[in-house]
């Protein structure tokens, strides 16, 4: 790498003796010596040349001096360091400069062993503080991607290790989250773009803020679906608690979401939320121009189809029994065992309840239904036909009942 090295100084043979004695430097070219006469040839210099890497400058010349030169420089905010080269007899204006900003100074005459240990050490100095701008500017930035997939906090902890995100994948204990709004391909149909780009940004906002809010990872976004991670990129233990409470607090954001927007007259389906733990392989998979932070694996389909079967099932949310066997205390309605595309053993699932619902009348009576039908007790008919009758709203206990009049009597539901 070379060095560039501006000298301002209006003495006329300076020029030549610089050449001399550095013309080993030179021909490497791991020196290269650019010249000015005064501060005000010297800044013309700059302009026409951003490659410089110091500038060693006289004190008294004409026209503007090195003091003058110093100032400009830092109201110009140069990415470079000065070094003044003046007689000991200029003693005071020396202490002025380095008290302006000067890097070092040289005394006149000049010694030129000590000249050169002092350009080195210097270029080292600048090479030192451009290689941590870029470090920052290069944090900055990476800041500035992460925000957009993670938690602020998680963001930070990531941009700060230079190897966090390296392509390449690892495999990991995970709860793997995903949510779909039904209805919304049919959305885009028929709305104004106006209305669309407002309604789709406030809400995949407002999803992503909670997703953030519980430190979870938002691996993809394609239209209005999610997909979140748990556990990924940074370890979580408690990734399935998150997990559940995450998709709680989307549903009820969800809920809110589409009241408002039925209040404007647009009318949006129902927000359904899958979610299961299990391994997944994690990374950061692409090349030089694409990066994709994804999770592949059985853990990832089932929590995907898991979203999907709330649309057979009635429910708003389904989760497996491995996320929800590692919520201490989980509060939520077995739903029964289920035959997901693409697998021979069936996935036990469950809809989780706020604490409050989990612990009303109405919840215990589904609970006592749903033993029946594990049981094969033909009482479960006529329970679950007066939980439907108690509330039309509850699709799940109407799904079972319908189950239970064609003929079914367990809870093994293949879909």
């Amino acid at each position: 790498m070379i060095s560039s090295i501006l000298v301002v100084d209006d003495e006329p043979d300076l020029e030549l003796l610089i050449v001399q004695k550095f013309r080993t430097q030179i021909r490497d070219g791991t020196m290269s010596f650019l010249f000015a006469r005064d501060g005000v040839e010297a800044l013309a210099v700059l302009a026409g040349n951003q490659d410089v890497d110091m500038v060693l400058s006289d004190i008294n010349m004409p026209r503007m001096d090195g003091l003058l030169l110093l100032a400009k420089l830092q109201e110009r905010d140069e990415n470079l360091c000065t070094v003044i080269v003046s007689a000991y007899s200029d003693m005071v204006n020396i202490r002025t400069a380095m008290n302006r900003g000067a890097y070092d100074f040289v005394t006149k005459p000049i010694d030129f062993a000590d000249l050169e240990a002092t350009i080195v050490k210097t270029i080292h100095h600048v090479e030192a503080m451009r290689e941590a701008q870029r470090r920052q500017a290069a944090a900055e930035q990476a800041r500035a991607s992460l925000s957009r997939y993670f938690s602020p906090n998680l963001a930070e902890r990531l941009a700060s290790s230079a190897d966090a995100l390296d392509l390449g994948g690892a495999r990991r204990e995970v709860a793997s989250l995903f949510t779909d709004l039904t209805g919304f391909t049919t959305l885009v149909e028929t709305i104004d773009p106006e209305v669309l780009g407002p309604l789709l940004n406030d809400y995949i906002v407002g999803m992503t803020d909670i997703v953030f809010a519980h430190d979870g990872t938002v691996a993809k976004i394609i239209g209005d679906a999610l997909h979140v991670l748990f556990g990924a990129p940074a370890d979580q233990p408690d990734h399935a608690s998150r997990a559940v409470a995450c998709s709680l607090a989307l549903d009820a954001f969800a809920r809110s979401f589409q009241e408002d927007w039925s209040r404007k007259g647009v009318a949006l389906g129902a927000t359904r939320i899958g979610a299961h733990a299990g391994t997944a392989v994690v990374g950061n998979f692409g090349g030089g121009r694409f990066f994709d932070y994804s999770a592949y694996g059985d853990t990832i389909n089932v929590a995907a189809r898991l979203q999907v079967a709330n649309k057979a099932l009635g429910t708003r949310i389904c989760v497996s029994s491995s996320v929800a066997e590692k919520v201490p205390h989980f509060c939520g309605r077995p739903v029964g065992n289920l035959f997901l595309r693409g697998r021979v053993e069936p996935i036990r699932a469950f809809e989780p309840l706020e604490a409050e619902k989990c612990a009303s009348a109405e919840t215990q009576a589904y609970m006592d239904a749903f033993e029946e039908l594990a049981a094969g007790d033909v009482r479960a008919v006529a329970s679950f036909a007066a939980l439907v009758v108690r509330n039309t709203e509850d699709r799940l206990a109407s799904f079972h009942l319908k189950r239970l009049l064609n003929g079914e009597s367990s809870t093994t539901i293949n879909l």
